[in-house]
């Protein structure tokens, strides 16, 4: 069985109002996939299916071995009464993993993100680029074997965004399955095993660029020439 495996029929906030339609797509140990798509398009629709945070879900969404996963959300979340390292800690605690080494590497990773010198602030008060880093720490504390994140790229500079990069890459080479959500185009061709591209609630691509481009008939064109291939296609079959 894939780490991931995802069949929605459909979905939507609303009984009656179905957002996403016939999804379907799995995640393997050490595969970066990108689900790509305009605004609105259903990208994020698709990942609170895959989190449980939709009532109106017709279809299904399983991990194996009920995988462990951490979710780094577009708009970071904190609670406002705790420090970061207070969430270091509330993460030790539930997780178990209050040891030598859980704390050892929290020191590594908060050194190397430049936020040592404010484990011990607020994170709502932090900028918002501070916060997305805060927010991949604690998706990083826990070692989890899947990482779904929602448009990562917003608000990172891009030293920040490279660290980013370079630690979750990291976390691919382990065995990680992650699974991301982006319009950032130009980045996800580089960094992606395969794409998962959503139009107007719907899947309308799917595979590694090399299929896509075949099934665009565009053999040397890129992500971003594809994605607009298919969704103009999409358009005029809803025409």
């Amino acid at each position: 069985m894939s780490l991931l495996e995802i069949t929605i029929k459909q979905a939507g906030y609303e009984k009656d109002q179905q957002i996403i339609n016939d999804i379907q797509f799995s995640l393997e140990s050490g595969e970066w996939v990108g689900i790509i798509g305009s605004n609105g398009a259903g990208k994020s629709t698709t990942i609170k299916a895959i989190l449980g945070l939709l009532a109106n879900l017709d279809g299904t969404v399983a991990f194996r071995d009920d995988a462990s996963y951490a979710y780094i959300p577009e708009r970071p979340i904190f609670y406002d009464e705790m420090t970061l390292w207070e969430h270091f800690d509330f993460i030790a605690a539930v997780e178990g993993l209050d040891n030598q080494r859980y704390w050892k590497n929290i020191e590594s990773m908060v050194k190397l993100y430049g936020m040592a010198s404010h484990v011990h602030e607020y994170p709502g008060k932090y900028s918002k680029g501070m916060q997305q880093k805060a927010m991949l720490l604690l998706a990083m504390a826990s070692n989890p074997e899947i990482y779904i994140i929602d448009e990562p790229f917003m608000g990172l500079d891009p030293h920040a965004m490279k660290l980013f990069l370079q630690s979750v890459q990291a976390e691919k080479e382990r065995g990680v399955g992650i699974l991301m959500t982006t319009h950032v185009l130009d980045t996800a061709e580089k960094i992606c095993d395969r794409f998962i591209l959503i139009d107007q609630g719907r899947l309308r691509a799917m595979g590694t660029l090399a299929e896509i481009q075949k099934e665009c008939n565009l053999p040397n064109g890129s992500l971003y020439e594809c994605f607009h291939s298919i969704s103009q296609g999409s358009e005029i079959d809803n025409e």
